[in-house]
């Protein structure tokens, strides 16, 4: 969440930069709701003070005599003025939260106001792949090779849904055996998350309460809490520490986790969506780091150069793109895509979001360090795919084809599959 110190402070300055992302918050509610909470507090320490003040004379006033009785029932009538105000402070305090859940994250000064349009390429890896022949589209491909069974995928769960088979589940394998290999050879420690979330999960992360209808549900028992499907490892590797404080010795954290991830909102099976561009569940393995306030900046350009040289070792034509504030997610202040090209489609597909959130989630799960000075500060988070499948695995089958409907196995992935060609 944001500081609350800097809504304070600063509100139209918060205001400004929440309007690079699209979103217009006016806050003299919010102000007015932070000042009567501030007089609530005074009241109620009053009141607390004067209770415990005259309870202790009371047991000296009986001994020596004195009639009391007028003394307890006026602490009685505080009491209730007490537990009155605290209910009123409660509500006021719940409202005050509840307004700041919902702010996104505000976007880094660098990052331009706009939506998609105004989002900048910045670096693109290769070339446009040429072919000597009519090249087709993967869906046909994996259809032909037989190494996507879409029509029994819809069978099993509905549009949205898959099956790999044969080679194509071994391509799929591969993939996730490269980048997860390639993570732990850089230091990230390897982690398989839990599927089902609890709610704090979504909260801490940013992601809720603004997208909790974009999610699976499961309620598990009728006396037991409901969870959600992960949309992705993101979400449970952000909460790992909640509530802690780590030393600052240990940072930066690094971790690679790998689920398959659930999303409600398949798209709009438009011809740009077809095959499994898009779909309800996919494999990723995603990238988070921990950092101190200071180590942020460094750990982002790491990550989007970790993403970029997996997709450059598949030998796969893409570009990096730097987003406008519109464009980035809910939770982030700055996102780079690495976006890999689609022969069929004619356009970039992103197959990797960088992004850090700086404080943001760690605010809203209380993920703190302990500086070498002994003071507490709140983490930066920073995450990134590295990388969702679902698009990668279409991008090779289109940029490898052979005339003869053959795919030529990028090298990286050879020693996975036992296999040059699939055919």
């Amino acid at each position: 969440m944001i500081d609350i110190n800097l809504i304070r402070q600063e509100p139209d300055k918060v205001a400004a930069a929440l309007l690079k992302k699209g979103v217009k918050v006016d806050f003299t509610e919010f102000l007015t709701l932070d000042a009567k909470r501030k007089e609530l507090i005074k009241s109620s320490e009053t009141m607390k003070a004067e209770r415990n003040k005259v309870s202790g004379e009371i047991p000296t006033l009986k001994k020596s005599g004195k009639d009391v009785t007028s003394l307890i029932a006026s602490m009685k009538d505080l009491g209730d003025k007490i537990t009155d105000v605290d209910k009123e402070l409660d509500a006021v305090n719940e409202r005050i939260n509840a307004f700041i859940l919902k702010l996104p994250n505000m976007p880094d000064d660098d990052v331009v106001a706009g939506d998609k349009d105004k989002n900048e390429v910045i670096k693109v890896f290769g070339k446009q792949p040429k072919f000597g022949f009519e090249p087709k589209n993967h869906v046909d491909l994996c259809t032909k090779l037989g190494l996507i069974d879409y029509e029994r995928g819809v069978k099993l769960g509905g549009n949205g849904f898959w099956i790999y088979r044969g080679m194509g589940a071994r391509l799929e394998w591969a993939l996730l055996n490269y980048f997860i290999e390639t993570h732990i050879k850089d230091g990230y420690e390897f982690i398989l998350p839990p599927h089902m979330l609890g709610y704090n999960c979504g909260l801490g992360a940013g992601q809720f309460p603004k997208f909790t209808d974009e999610v699976y549900w499961i309620k598990t028992g009728d006396n037991e809490a409901e969870h959600f499907m992960l949309p992705t490892a993101e979400t449970a590797l952000v909460n790992m520490y909640g509530g802690e404080i780590i030393d600052e010795s240990k940072l930066p954290m690094k971790f690679a986790g790998y689920t398959p991830c659930y999303r409600k909102e398949a798209g709009s099976y438009r011809s740009e969506e077809r095959g499994m561009i898009r779909g309800h569940q996919f494999n990723k393995v995603e990238m988070i780091q921990y950092t101190t306030q200071e180590g942020g900046k460094a750990a982002f350009e790491e990550m989007v150069d970790k993403a970029a040289k997996l997709v450059e070792g598949l030998g796969l034509h893409f570009r990096i793109s730097k987003l406008a504030a519109e464009d980035c997610s809910y939770s982030m202040a700055r996102t780079y895509d690495i976006e890999v090209w689609i022969p069929s489609m004619n356009i970039y597909k992103e197959v990797s979001s960088v992004s850090n959130a700086n404080e943001y989630q760690a605010r809203r799960n209380n993920t703190r360090y302990r500086s070498s000075d002994g003071k507490l500060h709140f983490i930066n988070t920073l995450n990134g795919s590295g990388l969702a499948t679902s698009r990668v695995f279409p991008a090779i089958i289109e940029q490898y084809q052979n005339a003869d409907g053959s795919i030529t196995v990028p090298e990286v992935l050879r020693k996975y599959i036992g296999a040059d060609v699939i055919k």
